[in-house]
């Protein structure tokens, strides 16, 4: 496939290309890394992306990181410079790449549903149904990689506005219910959260499946619109918007067709990220999500910021990360959301994220020599 076609290409580069490398301490990454072996190796490979790197591509790495006990940042970035080489990831239209970043958030919630509590979390329907190139109807766009099963008959999914107003009421699919209406969307955006119930036990969710429908951002529809200043969009901005025009609240939420479902997960480990798309914990500040269509799960990115400051104590942030996570929102070869972390003070870190960043993928040494 060539660069034309993709949009973008791999451009080698050394590590004294990457600006902050030097400084950056990678040594958290190596338990998700032994993680994702085991997922691998264990239960299932990842799927690969359009760049063509596959999981057996990565094991190599995978596996000389498991006979390694590596602790300090110096011997932890002497690792990667043994068994990896850095590829640039240029954009065919000149363009920079660009980050976002997203948390675990923590919602009050009920077992039952009341006056108060009635915005429910649905797991995912039995008529919801996987689409392919071989059973994908030619209504539905590519993009649509769910579907309804209706008779026999694969059709669109219904969409946030007919699921808000009661489509899939009565069939025994709530996980528990909110207060806001507003919360749940943020969690749906995020696509996990802590469930904190009346009785004071904590539950988990995390992402199952979606209706299908392409994600829409609200936040450029507010601007759009002149609601919120460009320079000014944040989630916490959309958040005191909504607050403020409740009469409003259920047109712009509904301009988001995706609808996204969840399962429940463990919580045996409340200290640990949540399970993502990678099957591994996310950790804070490591874990990137990426575009699923185009990277595989599990390989190492080098994500440099020099106007993203907050999240390393006025620093620029230069980080290496693992691709564990996808989201409806990130689309592209160089688009990335960082997770920050669980609660509130994740929150606020993830929520003013939206910076122009440089993306260098590392590849294991055998896997490089085809892109060199």
């Amino acid at each position: 496939m060539s660069e034309d076609t993709l949009g973008f290409a791999l451009q080698a580069i050394s590590f004294d290309d990457l600006e902050g490398w030097k400084d950056d301490d990678p040594s958290g990454l190596f338990e998700a890394m032994e993680a994702c072996r085991r997922q691998i190796i264990e239960i299932k490979p990842y799927r690969t992306g359009s760049i063509g790197l596959t999981a057996q591509d990565l094991l190599p790495l995978l596996e000389a990181a498991q006979r390694e006990n590596l602790s300090s940042a110096a011997d932890a970035r002497a690792f990667f410079q043994s068994h990896c080489r850095p590829f640039r990831i240029h954009r065919t239209d000149g363009n920079p790449g660009f980050v976002t970043a997203f948390y675990e958030p923590e919602i009050m919630v009920s077992a039952v549903a009341d006056a108060e509590y009635r915005f429910p979390f649905y797991r995912r329907p039995d008529d919801l149904v996987d689409l392919d190139e071989g059973n994908r109807p030619a209504s539905l766009p590519d993009s649509y990689v769910f579907g309804r099963l209706n008779d026999s008959r694969i059709e669109a999914y219904p969409d946030r506005r007919s699921i808000d107003e009661g489509s899939l009421a009565g069939r025994g699919l709530e996980i528990a219910w909110a207060k806001s209406k507003i919360d749940v969307f943020f969690v749906h955006v995020q696509g996990a959260a802590r469930l904190r119930y009346l009785d004071g036990t904590i539950g988990r969710i995390t992402y199952a499946a979606k209706a299908g429908h392409p994600f829409s951002a609200i936040g450029k529809l507010l601007i759009e619109r002149g609601e919120i200043e460009r320079s000014e969009i944040s989630m916490q901005a959309i958040r005191r918007w909504l607050g403020a025009h409740p009469r409003q609240v259920d047109e712009v939420l509904w301009h988001n067709r995706s609808y996204i479902f969840f399962r429940e997960v463990p919580t045996s480990n409340l200290n640990a990220g949540p399970v993502a798309a990678a099957k591994v914990p996310l950790i804070p500040g490591r874990s990137l999500a990426v575009d699923r269509l185009i990277h595989t799960f599990g390989f190492p990115f080098f994500i440099c910021s020099e106007n993203l400051v907050h999240l390393d104590d006025g620093k620029p942030f230069a980080r290496l990360m693992l691709a564990l996570d996808t989201g409806s929102a990130i689309v592209g070869p160089a688009r990335g959301d960082i997770f920050t972390g669980s609660g509130d003070q994740a929150g606020e870190l993830a929520g003013t994220v939206r910076h122009d960043a440089d993306f260098a993928i590392l590849l294991p040494n055998a896997a490089a020599a085809r892109f060199a």
